[in-house]
């Protein structure tokens, strides 16, 4: 046994069966131990961003690690957006990075470069194996890591190590799950007494606290004592729809968040940031709470989440059976508008033709900014959102929530402009044969750019901004680009076309691409 088979063992021991991967000369040592480990599934990437950006969906849906296979330094590099994205979501996922072997490294070969300086800003934790005797031990300490933070755990395999013999021993342990922490009773004690103060409070969620059981705890709170629900803009996953829990996010423009955000006195966080905005604006305040609105702490990342609002709940004497507020759905009158084809009309027909227990991975940025409120009433589903700011996640986010999913349909709602960062990523749904629709809002335009021109003050377009804000000289043709990757696909510009192409797209189980011309 060498130490890329000890590596694959320990993996499989603690439950990481997927690697997304796009390897190269060094990693061919851990390619073909994976091969002969079949009970991992290994899915290609055509690109790197595409290979993390799938890991982050997996790790989303299936509430644990997926591992990642990338060629040394520029392969982690061509990664590090959606790492970017997956560290702010604070997904679980162990990145393996093949590098040299440590004794060639002196001789400075072209591909040779500093990859724990690139790795660390875009991970929660880094390690680097020097000898394949350290293989388990570093390969379990980069899994409690990132499943402890939750967050990107980054483990260097020197292709020395990956050939080098390992002495016989017993079979890789499993390792112990660390617990997530208790709050302290302080914490909770300061957030009660918030709630009875009188003032107008809000509580501010992420996280583990956006899924149903914990959103019940948190409307009951709400309920008694007149509290907001809030939860941050951009979150990993939120479980809503019929049945569950309506709450309203922190909007992006930043004057609808300063003006959401104006009535409120104080601020409990359980799990989240305090609102700042995405970026500064000339003559406009970059905190979005008011200055002497207050701010309590209940719980930070890596707190149960879930064990602080039912201990604040019980602080506060709610009964655990207290009624809880939830979505009606959607009433069987309401129709569909019709004619030519709009982004709200998109947003408005995929919200209600929403299968029950559908994934929807969202990055129609500005095209499709109303799903989210038209969407509050559909199927019981879960929400998956960009979550860093780096675009190019859409695609394959979908694709990783469907190899964590493969009974569930996801729906990829899909900004044209972004959707080409990682346009590869359609290719990898073909081969897997994932259960995805993917809308692209073909508005032909950075649509959230000319919205940005304009917050920064600047009101006229001339040639040269024109030509770096739109995406119709020549136009994207979405249809050709998904079947030359192996994705059935259709065009609607009307909204009956829309109907049948995404009714049709529901009744089968193997990716499908809508460009809707809006």
């Amino acid at each position: 046994m060498n130490g890329a088979d000890r590596l694959c063992e320990t993996l499989l021991a603690n439950d990481i069966d997927v690697c997304f991967a796009n390897p190269g000369t060094s990693e061919m040592h851990f390619v073909a131990a994976l091969d002969r480990r079949p009970e991992m599934r290994c899915v290609l990437g055509l690109f790197e961003g595409v290979v993390t950006g799938a890991a982050d969906g997996y790790a989303r849906m299936a509430d644990k690690p997926a591992a990642t296979l990338l060629h040394l330094g520029p392969g982690l590099a061509n990664g590090l957006a959606n790492l970017h994205n997956a560290r702010r979501a604070r997904t679980p996922m162990i990145n393996v990075v093949g590098d040299h072997a440590t004794y060639f490294l002196k001789h400075d070969a072209p591909l040779t470069s500093d990859i724990e300086s690139l790795a660390r800003p875009m991970s929660q934790w880094f390690g680097r194996i020097e000898r394949a005797e350290e293989v388990e031990a570093k390969t379990l300490e980069a899994y409690e890591a990132a499943m402890r933070l939750p967050g990107v755990a980054t483990l260097v395999l020197p292709a020395d190590a990956a050939w080098g013999d390992v002495p016989p021993g017993p079979p890789p342990r499993r390792a112990a799950l660390p617990p997530f922490r208790s709050v302290s009773r302080e914490a909770v004690r300061q957030a009660a007494e918030t709630l009875r103060s009188g003032k107008r409070v809000a509580l501010l969620m992420t996280g583990r606290a956006l899924r149903a059981d914990a959103l019940a705890i948190a409307d009951r709170i709400a309920s008694a004592t007149g509290a907001r629900l809030l939860m941050q803009t951009s979150n990993s996953r939120v479980e809503r729809g019929a049945g569950r829990v309506c709450i309203d996010n922190v909007p992006y423009p930043v004057d609808m968040a300063l003006a959401a955000l104006a009535d409120i006195d104080a601020m409990i966080v359980v799990g989240a940031k305090v609102p700042v905005a995405f970026f500064a604006y000339p003559g406009k305040p970059g905190l979005l709470v008011r200055e002497d609105c207050a701010i309590v702490d209940l719980a930070r990342p890596g707190d149960d989440l879930f064990e602080a609002l039912a201990w604040l709940a019980d602080e506060l004497g709610i009964a655990p059976n207290a009624p809880v507020r939830v979505s009606q759905g959607f009433a069987d009158d309401e129709g569909f508008p019709s004619g030519a084809l709009t982004s709200d009309a998109v947003a408005l027909v995929v919200a209600r033709m929403l299968p029950e227990g559908a994934i929807v991975c969202d990055e129609s940025i500005t095209a499709g900014a109303k799903f989210f409120a038209l969407s509050r009433d559909a199927a019981e589903h879960d929400y998956l959102r960009i979550t860093g700011g780096a675009i190019g996640i859409g695609i394959p986010l979908a694709a990783g929530a469907a190899v964590a999913c493969p009974d569930r349909k996801v729906v990829g709602l899909q900004a044209d402009g972004s959707g080409m960062y990682t346009v590869q990523g359609l290719w990898t749904q073909a081969r897997e044969n994932l259960d995805v629709v993917t809308v692209v809002f073909a508005n032909r335009s950075y649509a959230i750019l000319e919205g940005e021109m304009r917050n920064v003050g600047v009101n006229h377009f001339g040639r040269n901004a024109r030509r770096m804000l739109t995406l119709d000289e020549p136009a994207l043709d979405w249809v050709s680009m998904a079947r030359g990757m192996g994705v059935e696909a259709g065009r609607a510009e009307t909204v009956e076309d829309f109907i049948r192409l995404f009714d049709g797209a529901l009744r089968q189980r193997s990716p499908f691409l809508i460009e809707a011309v809006v």
